[in-house]
């Protein structure tokens, strides 16, 4: 029994260090990834922009009706969690920025996507503009997922789809 006691106490601890140190963090950051495509800048904005079928990360994608003429969409994932987006800027087949369209989750934030054509096809650069409100979640994000783990999922699922070898730019 005095150890449960004990373990208890550590684990309250280590819980109320891990919400002390994300209330020190930022709640916004930046980050991003770029990664060089074989393929045209078209062929890769045909594909971000269309079904995320070839995601592994997502069950399944749901359109929704426009929310001020902007394209909406929720995806759900593996784990159950549904993520409702918007398309906020659509400039084919260079530039596309989405944001988070739920205001009651933990965090929120923008992705930006920019296809610059090069020599040998295209590089694709994702830029995330992210805000974690919960500072558990801030910790675990800086010190345990990172803040380009996302980013680097996406890029590696879509060479994948593409039947191209990853070459990254950063």
């Amino acid at each position: 029994m005095k150890w449960i006691l004990i373990a208890v106490i550590f684990l309250a601890l280590v819980a109320d260090a891990v919400a002390l140190i994300g209330t020190m963090l930022p709640k916004s950051h930046l980050a991003s990834r770029s990664s060089r495509f074989r393929q045209t800048p078209q062929a890769v904005w045909n594909v971000i922009i269309g079904p995320s079928d070839w995601r592994p990360d997502i069950r399944t994608v749901e359109k929704l009706e426009p929310r001020a003429g902007r394209r909406t969409w929720k995806e759900i994932d593996k784990q159950g969690q549904a993520i409702t987006y918007e398309s906020v800027e659509e400039a084919p087949p260079r530039r596309l920025v989405t944001r988070i369209a739920d205001p009651s989750l933990p965090f929120g934030g923008t992705w930006t996507q920019e296809i610059q054509p090069d020599s040998n096809g295209c590089v694709l650069t994702i830029t995330e503009a992210g805000e974690i409100y919960n500072p558990i979640f801030r910790f675990m994000s800086r010190f345990v997922l990172g803040y380009t783990g996302s980013m680097d999922i996406y890029l590696k699922a879509l060479h994948a789809k593409l039947g191209d070898a990853a070459e990254s730019g950063d």
